[in-house]
């Protein structure tokens, strides 16, 4: 188990594209998949049952359908003495299993304490392309499956964009940077600051990377320190409001604990957001670009820059073409659509993205929309040849 890795976190993954009689209940009631040699390496070459999460993953819903239940690998050809083992492995029926259909991607990953987590996700979507992208199955095959052992690579190395990807699996990445804990505490007062400040601190905990060297790599270099640096400080606050909570006296209030933990993830989310802009800002000062950050354009619509400015924009004497708009968001989804009506003297909008590997089917309507994404190079090459031309 190599730390920093993928290997941490799974013993390996076995993926394919579901067929008709695998994933539609209607078709078939067999509930089994058939089990390759190379799968019987990463999953036993004994009948055994394996505990199991199953998640159905689209990109439509925020909360996906996930239920527990079991694989049971086994030789169905255990009484016949005179012919060599077939190995299949059968699944329960679940409310994931009734999701599935005929094309979508099947990930079986096994864990280090022999669970199973297994992954379907929707045809076509940017989560399958995703998933594909963080396990190095570029092409999940037809027949058979494609099978990652050991998981320790370069590929499969736990960076920013991975992490974000775990934690839709429900992989909790523990990365933390304690030895600057008793310094934030110090500095923040013991509390969570305003991100602009959280950002400054971040980037100052970095020696000998000027925010005049390579931008694409200082910007990731900038977001990982900060995402870090954030969840060690975020455990920390957490644990100590928990153990007042307790020794107060827990009275029951399950309500003002589920008000807590939702406005922790509430802040998670907000919180990249803003850190990126505030990263790519410094590295627009240091390069003494013109811009306006935030400045109401038609209908008080906000987009995140503007160059050169916001009274360039207004300026009717302007040339229009020498006007651009840059959106920054973390991650798209469906959100990318906001920055079409942002600025609209800007046709060809541009978006800032750290979300890796989106599907062919998103970026063909985004081009359709004249939006053109700028991803940081190591980000860029999760897509495809056509995708990055």
């Amino acid at each position: 188990m190599k730390k920093g890795c993928l290997s941490q976190y799974f013993k390996g993954v076995a993926a394919k594209v579901l067929s008709a009689v695998e994933a539609d209940m209607a078709i078939s009631n067999q509930h089994e998949f058939n089990v390759t040699k190379p799968m019987r390496k990463v999953f036993g070459t004994f009948e055994r049952k394996f505990d199991a999460r199953f998640v159905y993953l689209s990109d439509n819903d925020d909360e996906p359908p996930a239920a527990d239940g079991t694989l049971t690998l086994y030789d169905s050809r255990k009484n016949q003495s005179h012919r060599s083992p077939e190995f299949r492995m059968y699944f329960t029926a679940t409310s994931v299993s009734m999701c599935a259909s005929a094309g979508d991607d099947l990930f079986v990953c096994l864990k280090h304490d022999d669970s199973v987590l297994v992954i379907v996700a929707e045809n076509g979507s940017t989560i399958a392309s995703q998933i594909r992208w963080l396990f190095g199955v570029i092409e999940t095959q037809h027949l058979g499956f494609s099978i990652r052992e050991e998981l320790e690579s370069e590929q499969d190395r736990v960076a920013f964009a991975s992490r974000f990807i775990l934690a839709q699996i429900g992989i909790e990445v523990e990365e933390r940077e304690e030895s600057y804990l008793d310094d934030m505490l110090r500095s923040f007062g013991g509390d969570f600051p305003k991100t602009k400040e959280f950002s400054e601190y971040s980037r100052s905990t970095i020696t000998g990377l000027s925010p005049l060297d390579n931008p694409d790599t200082v910007l990731m270099t900038w977001m990982e320190r900060e995402e870090i640096l954030f969840r060690t400080l975020e455990k920390h606050l957490v644990l100590e409001h928990l153990t007042k909570k307790l020794e107060d006296g827990f009275d029951g209030d399950v309500e003002s604990l589920s008000s807590y933990f939702l406005s922790m993830q509430n802040r998670r989310k907000s919180r990249v957001g803003h850190a990126l802009e505030n990263h790519i800002e410094e590295l627009f000062r240091h390069r003494n670009i013109q811009y306006d950050r935030g400045k109401f354009t038609e209908n008080r619509k906000k987009p995140d820059f503007i160059f050169p400015s916001i009274n360039r924009y207004h300026d009717n004497l302007f040339n229009i073409n020498l006007l651009t708009m840059l959106g920054v968001k973390s991650t798209c989804k469906d959100r990318w659509t906001q920055v079409l009506t942002e600025a609209d003297k800007i046709q060809n909008k541009h978006l800032l993205t750290l979300e890796a590997a989106i599907s062919e089917n998103r970026t063909s309507e985004m081009q359709s929309q004249n939006l053109q994404l700028v991803v940081p190079s190591a980000i860029c090459k999760t897509y495809s040849e056509s995708q990055q031309r």
